[in-house]
């Protein structure tokens, strides 16, 4: 693996990492400290990820720890019903702690990880498959640039849900910031499934 490939792979694990953080609880002022000093380009200038990534960095700039809060409850945590529940399950089967959820765990066997007792989120989260998607391309103990194993799992436990829960996300009025990271998950998707693709060519 060259020094480039490489730097490319732990630029994917820490996006995937940014967005596990950023689904699975609202950010706290350090966080949004770390936003006010991100750089606002892409990489690449004029790439695909570069417009939405601005408009998450000016929504992380705009927002408060207590807006983010406001606004993460309204979304995931309604008294009741939820607007929008963040689990595979329910967009691939209807109902949360379906067959989607049983599968998942069967591939995380497989792989060898366990949902840590502490956390109260089902593996089938989209914060807990994403983060699986940043342990694969660089955890410690995982084969290195193995490329067919992330392909398998993102085809199987990302890319067939990913889309409806972020149009879901943006369809909410109350959604401010994380509309801005539906999109900025919504393109990062896009740009992974066009990546694993053309492993198969």
């Amino acid at each position: 693996m060259t020094t480039e490939t490489f730097s490319e792979e732990i630029a994917r694990a820490e996006l995937y990492g940014l967005l596990a953080r950023l689904w699975l609880a609202p950010p706290d002022a350090a966080l949004l400290a770390q936003f006010r000093l991100a750089v606002t380009e892409a990489p690449e200038p004029g790439s695909f990820l570069e417009a939405p990534w601005q408009s998450l960095v000016a929504q992380m700039r705009a927002a408060t720890p207590a807006s983010a809060q406001d606004e993460f409850a309204a979304l995931f945590q309604g008294v009741g019903k939820p607007e929008v529940f963040p689990y595979a399950s329910f967009f691939l089967a209807g109902f949360v702690n379906e067959k989607p959820l049983a599968r998942l765990r069967e591939d995380l066997a497989a792989l060898g990880l366990t949902r840590d007792a502490a956390q109260f989120e089902t593996e089938d989260h989209v914060s807990y498959v994403l983060e699986v998607m940043r342990y694969l391309i660089a955890g410690e103990g995982v084969a290195q640039g193995n490329l067919a194993q992330q392909r398998d799992f993102f085809r199987a436990h990302v890319q067939p849900w990913i889309a409806p829960l972020c149009e879901a996300v943006e369809a909410q009025p109350a959604a401010q910031l994380w509309r801005a990271i539906a999109a900025m998950t919504l393109a990062f998707v896009d740009v992974e499934t066009q990546a694993f693709d053309l492993i198969d060519t």
